[in-house]
């Protein structure tokens, strides 16, 4: 039983630390892997700007492929095992890459294939991630888990991210990647180590994948919460996950830095996930989980705008001050959606309720990897992140509907049921 007046909270339940432990792990695998696929790309396979882009956008593309059909094929089964079969795809698909490299075959080809095929599975593993918490924590903890799974996703993105570009230049940023299969090694024994819980939901089921697809979509484009939340993570992420598209390019070409400093500077402006994880839990207590939202939507919107501004010595502050902000308020924002999505859509539901968001959320992402790929070659890096950020700064106006900002929490349940 959790027993929150212990400091650690959750970190004392066997099944929730497991889980924690491993994702950590392999979230650190996957930072690193953020930076070097791009490193790899820029060093090493000397692609050009929009081939770089084109990583971000083959990793997102499954969003648009399989992100509906994945939230019916969870509903329907067991979580646990679906999302260790994704891990071992994950050791195999990124142990190719340093595996390539040795015997002098690999090509930005192959790495694109990498990035679209581990973006298949990780709709698959990121959907029943999301489904599988609640069944190891009460409602009441959904705050507290999901904080310290993004707490935790933000210290390893800090490490994993430094120690990419240190890794890459001292052992190569093909080799560098083995790092990142190993991650997932770990978070396969961590899962299968996990105590079975109660299977959730009917065995059988009467309605097709179609039919349940629909209806997903329907209750999420139906509701006054949900439907604002989609759209708004659709322009935020197209616009925002643009512009980190670009920013290993624009920090290595552009700004002039090597990849270990590149990697530390891309580290260092996490630390801001770690401080959202930790504030938002007393931010929430405090203004409430609507006004918490949108201060985190409507705040690093504007942060980003400094990004640009970013060059050598004293300028490299305004990349770590505007990362910093929009580190922070995504942590935060993520963990009240999170925790408010898993508390208020009916347990049965939650799987496809999940996809079809996502699907909107993260399939405008390969878009807007494509487009920054194309404003980068046509106006140049610096000029193309201006016009991004700015779109990225407007998304939050979509989150001031009258039910969000008269209220001062969201729902903690449908009141229409």
């Amino acid at each position: 039983m959790c027993q929150p007046h212990r400091i650690g909270g959750l970190l004392w339940q066997r099944n929730f630390r497991l889980l924690w432990i491993g994702e950590t792990i392999s979230g650190t695998g996957n930072a690193m892997a953020t930076v070097g696929m791009p490193l790899l790309a820029v060093t090493v396979l000397h692609a050009s700007t929009f081939s770089v882009a084109a990583l971000t956008a083959a990793a997102y593309l499954p969003w648009l492929i399989v992100g509906l059909p994945a939230g019916a094929w969870v509903d329907r089964l067991p979580c646990r095992p679906l999302m260790v079969s994704c891990d071992l795809v994950f050791v195999l698909l990124y142990a190719s890459l340093p595996i390539a490299a040795w015997i002098g075959v690999l090509t930005i080809a192959q790495a694109l294939i990498v990035a679209l095929l581990a973006g298949g599975a990780n709709v698959l593993f990121a959907t029943a991630y999301s489904v599988y918490l609640p069944s190891l924590v009460t409602a009441e903890e959904l705050v507290e888990g999901n904080a310290k799974l993004q707490g935790s996703a933000a210290v390893a993105m800090i490490g994993g991210r430094s120690a990419a570009g240190l890794a890459a230049q001292a052992l190569g940023a093909a080799t560098a990647l083995l790092f990142n299969a190993a991650s997932f090694v770990v978070s396969a024994a961590c899962l299968l180590s996990i105590t079975a819980t109660t299977p959730r939901g009917p065995a059988e089921r009467v309605t097709t994948v179609r039919e349940e697809i629909s209806e997903g979509a329907r209750f999420v484009m139906g509701d006054p919460y949900l439907r604002p939340l989609t759209l708004y993570g659709a322009l935020a992420n197209l616009a925002y996950t643009g512009s980190t598209a670009l920013v290993v390019v624009f920090l290595v070409r552009v700004v002039g830095l090597g990849p270990g400093a590149t990697g530390l500077l891309l580290g260092a402006a996490g630390i801001g996930g770690v401080l959202g994880a930790l504030l938002v839990g007393r931010l929430a207590r405090w203004l409430g989980t609507a006004r918490v939202l949108l201060l985190s939507a409507l705040g690093t919107g504007l942060a980003g705008l400094l990004i640009p501004l970013t060059g050598t010595g004293l300028r490299a502050a305004y990349y770590i001050v505007g990362a910093l902000v929009v580190a922070a308020g995504i942590a935060a924002g993520n963990i009240v959606t999170g925790s408010f999505r898993q508390a208020y859509c009916p347990p049965e539901m939650l799987g496809r309720v999940t996809a079809s968001m996502r699907f909107l959320v993260f399939g405008g992402i390969p878009l807007g990897a494509l487009l920054a790929g194309g404003l980068g070659t046509a106006l140049g890096v610096r000029h193309a992140l201006w016009v991004i950020l700015t779109g990225y700064a407007l998304a939050g106006t979509l989150l001031l509907t009258r039910e969000i900002r008269s209220h001062k929490n969201l729902p903690a349940a449908r009141t229409d049921s």
